[in-house]
């Protein structure tokens, strides 16, 4: 991958489309293991982690075709349960559940992805356990063993991916499953929606508990997977940092409401209608106060970079409180770099921004790297983004996207 050359200070104007979400097409990639018949699934995204989750599926023994936006998947050879590849991305983890829920084994790396902090597992490994699966890991693998049977699972914690697991494990297995304390992002929802059109039978998706009814058997389908909230909040931050308008199409107001409610204390002008949101940067960027992030409907982790960049660019103090990853202020010596006085304090972080300038920077995470972009457009001069291989992991094209509505960005190869 290139470096991102950024040249700040240029207002956006335009029109910019959200695409499928990668939180969400990722298990819904897994849950296709589980498929009796052919899936076609639509507005899919070309990231490097759909390619990543592909790549598994043809070594499992399922046939892809990506087509546009469009992925057509046939799973009847799938004759193996070991993933070789993965261990570079956090969500190979579920095909823990989905090859349970087919083969009544897996064999998997364990989960790589950004370097946030601890991300453990445990949570997925009781999950399962409580189902009937038997699960080990070494540090270095994952090993599962045993048919999972309808059981009542409680999580210690609302975790997306225990959550998901556990949903695909279930979806087949004989009995009912009553999983409480369930994660209810949209991205759950999602799954759940696009298991049920295979013919799960699932309730409750979206709340704290949900309940799964076995079935023998699944069938294919077709499905859209829903707009990513996480790549709308970038684009809604992106504007707050250079300034300007953006129109922005395919985009959820429910998905996005603690990220409105942050941008508007901003001084974001924001409007909608009819999947479209509208946002005009102010003049002068004001303080978001404290923001806290948490798990749904709470703000997002996902989002908490890209707005601590905003107020980078801010003359007003703000806090950021992280309550889920220990190590989401990566970016803050980049920022720093760029003349933002930060102060961190354990997951507490107080933003003083004003004045950027450009700078060599390198993405250290996913999001991260798509604020030090955001942070650049609000900046005096020219700044260098190294480490984009991690922006792509879940931006199409983030430099073309912003290119093509006013900003000065380029991708240039090393």
């Amino acid at each position: 991958m290139g470096d991102y050359i950024v040249r700040g200070k240029n207002p956006l104007d335009g029109k910019l489309k959200v695409y499928g979400a990668k939180n969400a097409v990722l298990p819904i990639l897994a849950g296709c293991v589980l498929s009796g018949g052919t899936v076609l699934l639509k507005n899919c995204p070309r990231l490097t982690d759909v390619s990543y989750t592909l790549d598994i599926l043809r070594r499992l023994g399922c046939k892809t075709a990506f087509d546009g936006e469009e992925i057509l998947i046939n799973p009847a050879g799938a004759d193996l349960w070991t993933v070789e590849a993965g261990g570079d991305m956090r969500s190979s983890v579920n095909f823990l559940g989905a090859l349970a829920g087919r083969f009544g084994r897996a064999v998997l790396p364990a989960p790589g992805g950004c370097r946030l902090g601890r991300r453990p597992i445990d949570i997925h490994i009781r999950a399962l356990k409580a189902m009937g699966v038997d699960v080990e890991t070494d540090g270095e693998m994952i090993y599962a063993q045993g048919r999972p049977h309808g059981a009542e699972v409680q999580l210690d914690f609302p975790s997306v991916g225990a959550t998901e697991n556990v949903i695909l494990a279930a979806v087949t297995a004989p009995g009912s499953t009553v999983l409480t304390n369930a994660a209810r992002e949209p991205e759950i929802c999602d799954l759940c929606r696009f298991l049920s059109a295979m013919g799960a039978k699932i309730h409750g998706a979206g709340g704290d508990m949900i309940i799964i009814e076995g079935v023998g058997q699944l069938g294919g389908c077709e499905y859209t997977v829903m707009p990513d909230r996480i790549v709308a909040a970038t684009y809604m931050c992106a504007v707050m940092a250079a300034g300007g308008r953006l129109e922005i199409e395919n985009a959820v107001r429910p998905h996005l409401g603690e990220v409105e409610r942050v941008l508007t204390r901003c001084g974001a002008e924001i409007s909608w209608a009819s999947g479209r949101v509208d946002i005009r940067a102010p003049k002068s960027v004001r303080s978001c106060g404290t923001v806290r992030t948490g798990v749904y409907p709470g703000f997002p982790t996902d989002c908490q970079s890209q707005v601590m960049a905003v107020m980078a660019c801010s003359a007003e103090p703000a806090i950021m409180i992280e309550n889920i990853f220990e190590s989401r202020f990566k970016t803050v010596p980049e920022l720093r770099r760029m003349g933002a006085e930060i102060y961190c304090s354990g997951r507490r972080a107080l933003v003083r921004g004003g004045e950027l300038h450009g700078a060599g920077l390198r993405a250290m995470d996913l999001r991260g790297g798509a604020a030090l972009v955001i942070a650049a457009l609000g900046a005096e001069g020219e700044s260098r983004v190294s480490g984009t291989g991690f922006i792509a992991r879940g931006y199409r094209d983030l430099a073309g996207e912003l290119a093509s509505v006013g900003a000065d960005i380029v991708s240039e190869d090393r």
